[in-house]
């Protein structure tokens, strides 16, 4: 297991490390002008750099000061990668000691539109691309990654990426930042983590026509081609890096709820997507009812969407319910879906199957806003990827239902929010309690200021993909995604409540990460799911596997 990183006397040098120019283009190893002396001695890197020796927290200060001069966030986006391809420690040790600005950059909202425009911005590629073209040769393929063991593979296909639709391989992006999460916000160490594209075409004709695009250039596999290649990807994975943990990322829905059931069980994998956003959703919920002092069992929850997402979300909120003595049949009647049709409801015959636990007798409703009139939620969910749809009417009707109306506006990127934080507080009167998807800045209103946080799955996979990890844990299970639902609620203190935030600030969040690794390795201890003895302290444990971005 790698963990951090050496602790041998500086200057040492270890037997076949790269020196001189070698050293300095790998960015697993270089440290730019932060070689001391002996070191660069040692390392043949006398007069290959400039002579003064800068500290680490010298360079962070200039690779900040660097990047705050840039004029737009897409420019930032390809600092970062820049640095990234530079000098790798550094990189993440500027985002893990500035998280709250770094984190948007890297990941949502503007991955979204790194992704829409990759193929212009492509400097150096970064994971594995596994095309259509390589099938009957994965195995094979796989084997060119340089690094040993792999503990955790993002995987996706790019064809529903974000709130953005299909970006083909231009989604790569996704798994490349997902990835750099797993480092900066829970230490999993870089040589552990392997971005892959499945790239089996793409059906977005302006990809298709873009001559930057850098996926292949056909239509999508579809139907029994692409579950064979899918399969020939998985089955690989297990030959080449066994045990690691596999996250599908922003696959379509008709592909990611069957992956999902049909591989969970095989190898320890999730979807981030159905689960990962489900854990952060009830977590949210957990600390809600902290400020509202209602129970679980008697909330109402009405969903604008119900893809992955969304009954992903409703599946593990009727578990927690059924859990606090719902029947399971009562429970799941406390999740609605609205779709693009309006309310799904028994007599509709046109619901794929992933909706029907959640279609219910009622007579049809044609939008959201007569679904919270006739319903009367306590809380309204957004995962539709629809920006606008939380109106100033459907807040005024929160408002006017509720004391204090639960909003969760969890779409991203920004451009598909379902409302901003300053609607959601200014048309509920300052009584909304509000998670979001995608940052948004405090807003004052009548002398009180409000603190938003994003609904975020970064405070849920990371440390998830951490204590597998550490555990060795052969499945991932539901009752994980419980325990980090609690985990994660139990981080939030009261100060973060009295400011309106129901999620802990993201400069904690490799302490709340470890904390969630422990939760997820005490689990697989206790079911029997890991391949390595329980420690005495789990905590203890999973902080040891941290990679430090220090030198």
């Amino acid at each position: 297991m790698a963990s951090k990183r050496s602790t041998k006397k500086k200057g040492s040098v270890k037997r076949g490390a790269p020196k001189g120019m070698a050293l300095l283009r790998d960015p697993t190893l270089n440290r730019g002008t932060g070689f001391t002396e002996s070191q660069r001695d040692a390392l043949g890197l006398r007069g290959l750099l400039p002579p003064r020796v800068h500290t680490q927290d010298e360079q962070v200060k200039r690779v900040h000061a660097q990047f705050r001069r840039l004029s737009n966030d897409l420019e930032k986006f390809v600092n970062l990668n820049s640095l990234h391809d530079r000098n790798e420690a550094l990189y993440f040790r500027l985002i893990s000691d500035n998280p709250d600005e770094m984190m948007p950059i890297i990941y949502t909202p503007v991955v979204g539109l790194a992704c829409q425009n990759y193929g212009q911005i492509f400097q150096r590629p970064r994971g594995m691309f596994i095309s259509a073209r390589d099938r009957g040769r994965i195995e094979s393929v796989l084997r060119n990654w340089p690094h040993r063991p792999v503990g955790i593979i993002v995987v996706t296909d790019g064809e529903r990426i974000l709130g953005l639709g299909d970006l083909g391989a231009d989604g790569m992006g996704i798994p490349v930042g997902k990835l750099a999460l797993y480092t900066a916000c829970a230490g999993v160490h870089p040589n552990l983590c392997l971005p892959v594209m499945l790239d089996v075409g793409t059906d977005n004709e302006s990809m298709l026509n873009d001559p930057f695009y850098i996926g292949i250039k056909q239509k999508r596999l579809r139907g029994r081609a692409y579950d064979n290649f899918v399969d020939e990807f998985l089955t690989a994975v297990q030959k080449v890096f066994p045990g690691t943990v596999v996250q599908f990322e922003d696959f379509a829905t008709q592909h990611a709820f069957r992956l999902l059931k049909k591989y969970r069980d095989r190898i320890c994998t999730f979807n981030d997507d159905i689960q990962g956003t489900a854990a952060v959703a009830l977590a949210g919920v957990y600390s809600a009812l902290r400020i509202n002092g209602a129970k679980l069992a008697d909330q109402k929850f009405l969903f604008l969407g119900a893809g992955e997402a969304a009954t992903g979300i409703c599946d593990l909120l009727s578990s927690a319910m059924a859990g606090q003595g719902l029947s399971a049949n009562e429970a799941r009647k406390r999740c609605w879906l609205v779709d693009s049709h309006g309310l799904v409801v028994k007599s509709r015959g046109d619901l794929a199957k992933h909706k029907l636990p959640y279609a219910h007798e009622h007579p049809a409703l044609p939008d959201f806003l007569s679904a919270i009139e006739a319903l009367k939620p306590t809380a309204i969910v957004g995962v539709a990827a629809v920006g606008g749809m939380f109106t100033r009417e459907v807040l005024e009707s929160m408002a006017r239902i509720n004391e204090r109306p639960i909003v969760f506006a969890l779409s991203n990127p920004t451009s598909k929010a379902e409302c901003t934080a300053e609607q959601a507080y200014r048309w509920t009167g300052g009584r909304v309690i509000f998670a979001c998807g995608s940052p948004f800045d405090p807003v004052t209103l009548n002398g009180k200021t409000f603190v938003p946080r994003q609904g975020n799955n970064s405070y849920i996979f990371p440390g998830l993909g951490l204590g597998a990890i550490a555990s060795k844990a052969r499945h991932i299970t539901d009752e994980m995604f419980a325990a980090v639902a609690q985990t994660l609620a139990g981080q939030v203190t009261a100060a973060d409540l009295a400011q309106g935030s129901i999620y802990p600030a993201l400069t904690r969040i490799r302490e709340v990460s470890a904390h969630i690794a422990a939760a997820v390795a005490e689990v697989a201890y206790a079911r029997g799911l890991a391949a390595t003895r329980r420690p005495k302290n789990v905590l203890a444990y999973v902080k040891s596997h941290m990679y430090d971005p220090h030198y």
